[in-house]
């Protein structure tokens, strides 16, 4: 097992380019169980979750081809109905196969879901969605099992004890389509990567209106064909990169960025004193004066988002003043808190809040990631800190981040693997 180890306080500077966004990509490789025909998706990041996302669809009978951030989906000799447990339960996004096999073959067998360590991520949404269509389900030996003779439009709300579900609002857009009549998704997530699968499925000939608002029209139609599509960039990973140029006072041009899907993290930043020059498919940010510190509410999308509460709190533990940060999806992702304070941070965790005092300068130490974001937030205390800091169970990082320590090298960072 690997370590990343850092030799905080470089500044950053020079151009690096956002890679695809895994949170589009999983589902839309998920959506192309819905045709036979075959799909090209472009913009696919190599990462532990999207290997995993291929090595599930070969499962279920796809033959995949990988090339070069291309890839190349078509059927294969059988198709099969059953999403394994001993792959499901290592990512969370997997989960979102029942839509699509449910909507193609009319029957789904797919394990309950693993992923991170960050508080209770119930499926209750996803079941009631699929149920409302019509579909016969039971929980049994840890799988959903659906099947349907087939799925009706309906209209229905989909909103959560947090708000809308991104993941629940994918599977029951792909069951839709295939569906007979109209079915109307009410509390329906308005993340681009939402926004992003329903253009895939657009392409492959389904019929959607609305996304990207809370209310998603989608009208079935009798089957898809194959598309080719490209993924947006990362809004995540960008939103990483920018704050690592600020936490290392640096000066980075961001490459493939639609800043467009960072409004909320953009307008904290110029909240508290950053500054950003805006271009089309680039972002320029550079460190220019002492920042302020800025309270935080993560929120559904277009809110502060919860995949970047541990970056910015990594942030404001060396902003001047004192912060607050609520965590309002997740109210248990604060793991990372205790590791930052290992690193000399002042904060102090009360329930769903975390106070967040600022201070001077990190030191390094040795820090372990719980979760994909925690692992992003510790890099990027690391790189702002004094001395060395070695960082543990990297393969948290390894999930989202494609890359990360040669993007990060080129732009300066004393950032290298070791075995543990």
């Amino acid at each position: 097992m690997d370590k990343l180890v850092i030799e905080g306080g470089v500044r950053l500077r020079g151009e690096v380019t956002v890679s695809g966004a895994k949170n589009s990509v999983l589902p839309i490789l998920a959506a192309t169980l819905l045709t036979d025909d075959a799909c090209i998706i472009k913009g696919v990041p190599d990462l532990r979750d999207t290997s995993t996302m291929l090595k599930l669809l070969r499962s279920l009978g796809k033959n995949v081809e990988v090339d070069k951030g291309v890839v190349t989906v078509t059927a294969g000799k059988a198709a099969n109905y059953i999403a394994d447990y001993k792959i499901v339960s290592t990512m969370r996004a997997s989960f979102c196969v029942l839509g699509p096999l449910l909507g193609k073959l009319k029957k789904a067998r797919v394990s309950l879901p693993g992923g991170c360590a960050i508080g209770t991520r119930p499926v209750d949404l996803h079941l009631k969605g699929i149920k409302l269509l019509g579909a016969d389900l039971k929980v049994e030996g840890g799988y959903v099992i659906a099947k349907a003779s087939k799925l009706t439009g309906v209209h229905m709300y989909l909103g959560g004890v947090y708000g809308s579900s991104v993941l629940a609002t994918d599977n029951v857009m792909m069951a839709a389509v295939l569906a007979h009549g109209k079915t109307v998704i009410e509390s329906a997530a308005c993340e681009p990567e939402v926004v992003d699968l329903a253009e895939f499925l657009i392409k492959m000939g389904a019929k959607i209106k609305g996304h990207g608002t809370p209310i998603i029209e989608i009208e079935g139609v009798r089957h898809l064909h194959g598309a080719a599509h490209t993924a947006i960039a990362d809004r995540i990973e960008a939103g990483t990169l920018i704050l690592a140029a600020l936490i290392t006072k640096g000066d980075i041009l961001l490459k493939n960025c639609n800043y467009r899907h960072l409004g909320a993290v953009i307008d904290k930043l110029e909240e508290a004193g950053a500054q950003f020059t805006r271009t089309e498919g680039s972002l320029h940010v550079r460190y220019q004066k002492p920042l302020n510190a800025v309270n935080i509410t993560t929120l559904p999308y277009p809110g502060f988002p919860t995949d970047m509460q541990a970056q910015m709190m990594s942030l404001m533990s060396v902003t001047s003043g004192i912060s607050v940060i609520t965590e309002k999806i997740y109210p248990d992702r604060f793991m990372h808190v205790a590791e930052l304070n290992r690193m000399g941070a002042h904060i102090q965790r009360e329930g769903p809040h975390a106070i967040v005092e600022g201070i001077k300068e990190l030191s390094g130490a040795p820090v372990m990631a719980s979760d994909l974001r925690a692992s992003a937030g510790l890099v990027l205390a690391g790189l702002a800190a004094r001395g060395k800091t070695q960082i543990s169970r990297i393969y948290h990082l390894e999930r989202g981040y494609e890359n990360i320590e040669e993007k990060l090298q080129k732009l300066g960072a004393k950032i290298w693997r070791e075995r543990e």
